[in-house]
C-alpha cells in the first residue's frame, strides 16, 4: 500500500469528522475533543489548525483519505499526532505516515503522548525513533476519567 501525505483539502474534513466519531477509535485515542459529535467545534478546530504555523497533513493510502497527521505546538515543545481510520489499522499506515511527517519536519526534539494502554500507538512511535521519557496522568475526555499516559520524545 502506498502511503503519502498532502495538504488538507476542504473535502477531507467530512472524512476526518466521520473518523473522529468512531466510538472504538475515540476510546483508544482517549485524549479527544470533549464532544467529538459537536460539528461546530470540529469545524472551528480545523479552521484554527489549518490557519496556524503547525504542519497538518492528510494521510492517503493508495490515493484514499485514511487519516491525518500533524506537528503542533510551541518550538521546543512541539508534539506529533495522527489519526488513522480504524478500517486501516494494523497495516503499517500510521508508521509510514509518521515517518513521512518526520522527514518533512526535521526540527527536534518532538514529543508524543498516548494512553498507556494504547500499545499500538506506542509501537508506531517507537518504530519511528521515539523513546519513553515519562509517565503521567491526564484527563481523557473519551473515557470520562483521568488515565495513565506515556510521554515519548524524538531527539
Amino acid at each position: 500500500m502506498e502511503v503519502e501525505l498532502r495538504e488538507v483539502h476542504d473535502s477531507d474534513l467530512p472524512v476526518f469528522y466521520r473518523q473522529m466519531n468512531d466510538p472504538e477509535a475515540v476510546r483508544m485515542a482517549a485524549f479527544t475533543a470533549p464532544d467529538p459529535a459537536d460539528r461546530t467545534a470540529f469545524d472551528a478546530h480545523w479552521k484554527r489548525l489549518r490557519a496556524s504555523r503547525d504542519v497538518v497533513r492528510t494521510v492517503l493510502a493508495d490515493g484514499d483519505v485514511v487519516g491525518s497527521a500533524a506537528v503542533y505546538g510551541e518550538p521546543g515543545e512541539r508534539e506529533v499526532t495522527y489519526w488513522i481510520d480504524r478500517a486501516y489499522w494494523g497495516r503499517g499506515i500510521a508508521t509510514a505516515a509518521l515517518r513521512a511527517l518526520l522527514a518533512a519536519v526535521p526540527e527536534r526534539p518532538l514529543y508524543a503522548r498516548a494512553a498507556a494502554d494504547n500499545a499500538a500507538s506506542r509501537r508506531v512511535l517507537e518504530k519511528c525513533g521515539f523513546r519513553l521519557t515519562a509517565r503521567a496522568r491526564g484527563y481523557a475526555e473519551a473515557r470520562g476519567e483521568e488515565i495513565d499516559e506515556v510521554v515519548l520524545a524524538l531527539r
